[in-house]
Formats: structure tokens, C-alpha cells, sequence
């Protein structure tokens, strides 16, 4: 028999009276705020063309690494879970895909999945039964046609959602021809594309070559010379701000930066493109290029991101059948007081420059980034992120930076993710638990009720506003 659906109003809150009661207070100030999402990875296709999301296994299972890592890691194929290989589509029926997903319910438990699909399945679908093998066939059924209807197409979901911006994410080398189509569309939701220069910087990236050629043919430079390939990616940002970008973003292995001459440079970039890469040479360009990519920040505005620590596509297998992105990422330890210390040098002192760090290694949390942000104008730090959008991560990560770098050295809440239906689920969950963590420090009298009240009131809306000038 199944259970049923429950999402207790005083989730995440404290068990204590006087600390949930505050926590209540607060979240009341802004749960209906505007939705910033200033980052992340969804399709902008999906607002382009507007068309009806498929079954429930197309919008919910087959595209989310947090879903099928975890089926895959007690023995499910990829394939069954209708994920997509290099070879082509998955040949799974879908209503089968959905009855694994379904039967496996408990390998969630404790998880932030459970609770962003729980919230996606009550508040956005309206079921009041839980997810499980006896209600399989009626989720699908129902989530079908519910998908099938203009009230889910994805303009009206995004307009239902109270979203302000939504940014996606896009390679030097797209033509933003999604983008150019919301546009010309008409359509009022704002959704802007960010600057993610990876694939035509990471010389060790398998598609690095054939990138090159598509960044040469797209901005028209002679990115086979060092003069010509900072043109390049200065007029391919341009164009971007055209599109509404406000950011960059950069996903290199380490934190490492370099502050080379132009000399030196030059030649390491001669030497890139003989083809006479070492590992070290590779790493040595992607460090200088976090510098350049600073210094572009530094004159056309964008906001810089930095996303390291992640030895990515770890799983080989994996890799070499379904391709890139397939829930395999792991952390890895990184240095940042010695990798930034290039850049800094450079720029830490610039006031017209923001550069947010992330982490997936939270032991830097307190040892390396709250002293960094709580000094260097140019830094501010990102949320939790991937293993750590988690309620536990995020509590870990406002007790471990805000005695050294406040709140207003943060950035607020940002998503980061490709599945567009949790997203208000997201960003409830960090406002539930910013509010608990505000309220605590109310209870123990270590900050006023006032004060609490705008802190959460700029952490919700207005630090990432600011950080990512929206």
C-alpha cells in the first residue's frame, strides 16, 4: 500500500521551540521572493522553441547525474535508465526506466534528491502518494499528461516558478541560436547565457582541436596565433553580453593560476598548438588563462567563476561509452591560497573585478577561503556546490566562513543544475536552511532579529543580484 506524500511545513527547521520559531519568522520574510538563478545548466532550447517536455523518464531521470549515479552505484545500467550514449539514444522503453527509478525509492533516503523530488512531485504535480513501485504506472500516467498540457510547457512552468533570470551555460563555440530565438520570441523571461571558454582552453579536453576550428570560424580571428586567440575570445564574449551574459565560468581541474609574461605566454602557446603538450604545460595554460579570462573580467565586467576540484569523468568505462557528464565527477583536494596567489598579485586588489570561488573540498572552507574573500576585494565566495547542495552543506559551509568572511562576502544561492523542475525545490531548501542557520544565532543572542531579517532578505535577493550584476 502506498504512503502518503508529506512535506511538513517546519522542514529543515530546528527541534528547538525558541530557534523554529524564528526560523518560521524569517523564511516567512522571503519565500515568495523572485527566483535569481544566476547559474546553472539548463537547455535553453526548452524556452526557445517551447515545445511540451516528454515522459517523465525524458524530464526527470534520464537527464539527472544525482538520480542515476546513485542507481548506477548498486548495479543499474545506464542504458536501462534511458540515459543516452555515444552510440545514440537509450533503448529502454521509458515506462520500464521509470519502475526502476520508482522500486528504488529508498536508495534516496536522507539524500537532497529525495527532498527536491518529493517537492517536485507535491507542491509543482499536485500527488499526495509516494513515488513507489505500487505507484509507478499512475506517476508516469499522470506526469504524462500533465506534461502534455500548455500549463507545463516550459515558459509557463518558468513563469509559474516566479523565476526572474535564469542563466544557462554555453561553450565559446555555440552560436547562441537559442538564445537569439527567445529574443526575437517576444517572450518576456529573461534567460541569459554565461561564458564557459573550457573546451578551446583545456588542451588535454578530447575535442580541443576541433573546437579550435569552430572558435577560428565563429570570430573570424586567427586563433592559431596568441594575438588572435585573445581576440577571439574577447569578441566571442562580446557577443555573448549581447545575449545577456553577466558571467563567466570556468570548470578547470585545480584552483592554479599563472601570471606569465607576454613572451612567455607566446611561446607556451606555440607550443599548445604544435601539439607538443606535457601535462604540465596543459596545466600551466589553463592557469595562465584564469589570469587573462581576469583580465578581460577587468575590462569588459563580467563576473568570474571558478569552479575547481573535480577529477572529472573519473569512470572510464563510463566515459568512453556515454561521454562527458554522466555523474562520475569526484573531488579532489585543492589548494587555493598558493594556486590564487598569481592572480592575486594581478588583480586581488581590484574593486571593479569580482571573481566567486567554489569548492568541492570543504576542508578549504575555513582554512583557505573564508580568509581569502574576508580580505581580497575581488573575491566572493559560491555557495555550496554539487555534493554539497545538501542541507548538511549547506550548514557546514555558513558556520565554517561566516565568522571570517561574514555574509556579504557570499554570494547568496545559486542552483547549478540541468533539471528545470527542482529548481524552486533548490532554492527552498536554501532558504530554509539560511534561515535556521540566522535564526540560531538570533536564539543565542548573537545577532539581533532585525538584523537577521535583512541579512536573509540579502541573501536571497540581493547579494546575487550584485555579484552577478543582474
Amino acid at each position: 500500500m502506498s504512503k502518503p506524500l508529506i512535506l511538513n511545513e517546519d522542514r529543515l527547521f530546528s527541534a528547538d521551540p525558541a530557534q523554529r520559531a524564528v526560523a518560521r519568522e524569517l523564511y516567512a520574510l522571503i519565500k515568495d521572493y523572485p527566483i535569481l538563478s544566476p547559474h546553472g545548466h539548463t537547455d535553453p532550447q526548452w524556452f526557445a522553441d517551447n515545445a511540451n517536455f516528454g515522459s517523465a523518464t525524458e524530464l526527470f531521470l534520464a537527464p539527472d547525474h544525482y538520480i542515476y549515479r546513485m542507481l548506477y552505484s548498486q548495479g543499474y545500467d545506464l542504458n536501462d535508465l534511458g540515459v543516452g550514449s555515444k552510440a545514440g539514444p537509450s533503448t529502454a522503453d521509458p515506462r520500464k526506466a521509470w519502475k526502476i527509478f520508482a522500486s528504488n525509492q529508498h536508495l534516496f533516503r536522507g539524500t537532497p534528491t529525495a527532498m527536491w523530488m518529493n517537492h517536485v512531485f507535491g507542491h509543482i504535480m499536485g500527488f499526495d502518494k509516494r513515488l513507489d513501485e505500487t505507484t509507478a504506472d499512475a506517476y508516469f500516467d499522470r506526469i504524462g499528461e500533465l506534461l502534455a498540457s500548455d500549463a507545463y510547457k516550459p515558459r509557463a512552468l518558468f513563469e509559474r516558478f516566479n523565476i526572474e533570470l535564469l542563466a544557462t551555460t554555453e561553450s565559446p563555440t555555440d552560436t547562441l541560436e537559442h538564445h537569439q530565438k527567445i529574443r526575437a520570441s517576444g517572450w518576456k523571461g529573461r534567460v541569459v547565457t554565461a561564458y564557459r571558454p573550457d573546451p578551446v582552453i583545456d588542451a588535454e579536453h578530447e575535442d580541443f582541436r576541433d573546437k579550435l576550428k569552430v572558435f577560428a570560424e565563429l570570430s573570424g580571428e586567427d586563433v592559431y596565433s596568441w594575438k588572435g586567440y585573445l581576440a577571439a575570445h574577447r569578441k566571442r564574449r562580446d557577443f555573448f553580453m549581447e545575449m545577456g551574459a553577466t558571467s563567466t565560468d570556468h570548470g578547470h581541474p585545480t584552483a592554479k593560476t599563472a601570471n606569465l609574461s607576454g613572451a612567455q605566454s607566446e611561446a607556451l602557446f606555440n607550443r599548445i598548438i604544435a601539439g607538443e603538450i606535457t601535462p604540465a604545460d596543459a596545466e600551466l595554460f589553463r592557469a595562465q588563462m584564469l589570469t587573462e579570462m581576469a583580465r578581460m573580467s577587468l575590462d569588459d565586467g563580467l563576473t568570474m567563476q571558478i569552479h575547481p576540484g573535480s577529477f572529472r569523468n573519473h569512470n572510464q568505462t563510463i566515459f568512453e561509452t556515454f561521454g562527458r557528464d554522466k555523474g562520475c565527477d569526484i573531488p579532489l583536494a585543492t589548494d587555493y591560497v598558493n594556486d590564487l596567489k598569481p592572480l592575486l598579485d594581478a588583480f586581488g586588489n581590484e574593486k571593479a573585478l569580482t571573481v566567486i570561488l567554489f569548492t568541492l573540498d570543504e576542508t578549504s572552507y575555513s582554512r583557505e577561503l573564508a580568509p581569502l574573500a574576508g580580505h581580497y576585494p575581488i573575491l566572493k565566495l559560491g555557495p555550496s556546490w554539487w555534493f554539497h547542495d545538501s542541507p548538511e552543506g549547506m550548514t557546514r559551509f555558513r558556520e565554517q566562513v561566516t565568522e571570517t568572511a561574514g555574509f556579504y562576502n557570499t554570494v547568496g544561492f545559486n542552483d547549478d543544475t540541468r533539471a528545470f523542475l527542482s529548481i524552486p525545490a533548490r532554492h527552498d531548501v536554501a532558504r530554509r536552511i539560511d534561515a535556521n542557520f540566522l535564526a540560531r544565532l538570533v536564539v543565542e543572542h548573537r545577532l539581533e532579529l532585525e538584523d537577521a531579517a535583512e541579512t536573509i532578505k540579502d541573501l536571497t535577493y540581493n547579494l546575487p543580484k550584485a555579484a552577478y550584476k543582474l
